[in-house]
């Protein structure tokens, strides 16, 4: 009898802690498969959008120096909505992933996401067409990626 009161106490002891080890590492397992996951939608999203704008290349839209002036007022109107998804896809990851406090590997994330909005606030068309987009969109948002033209200008 006394044995077996003596193995509680250990099971106690050390089944406990455990279970709180088991339970923390589940837990972050967890949440890092939740990252990766939004992070491979947001990507294929943007995947999607490139495909996009390939599907409209008279536009013009992958040129640094952007296109042409002579485009017609549906060229002009189809740029814009596609400016508009872009930037629509681009304040969507802001939201889900940027923190001022990222761990490495939300930063590493982030950053591949702020690359891919340099790239684009280097193209004089987005920049050009950033103040207008950006009407009624989260101000954070609006002051980070317009920092970033200013850097890319």
């Amino acid at each position: 009898m006394v044995w077996l009161e003596a193995l509680s106490y250990v099971v106690t002891i050390l089944g406990f802690p455990g279970a709180i080890a088991v339970f923390v590492y589940e837990h972050r397992r967890r949440s890092a498969n939740e990252e990766n996951e939004i992070h491979r939608n947001l990507s294929e999203e943007y995947d999607n959008f490139l495909r996009l704008v390939l599907d409209n290349a008279d536009l013009l839209l992958l040129r640094r120096s952007g296109a042409e002036p002579g485009l017609s007022e549906e060229q002009q109107e189809r740029r814009e909505i596609i400016f508009r998804m872009l930037l629509s896809l681009f304040e969507k990851a802001y939201i889900i992933l940027y923190d001022d406090d990222m761990g490495r590997e939300a930063k590493r994330r982030w950053l591949s996401w702020e690359d891919d909005m340099r790239e684009w606030c280097r193209k004089h068309d987005f920049q050009a067409a950033l103040p207008d987009l950006l009407e009624g969109e989260d101000d954070l948002f609006s002051a980070y990626i317009l920092a970033l033209a200013r850097a890319e200008a």
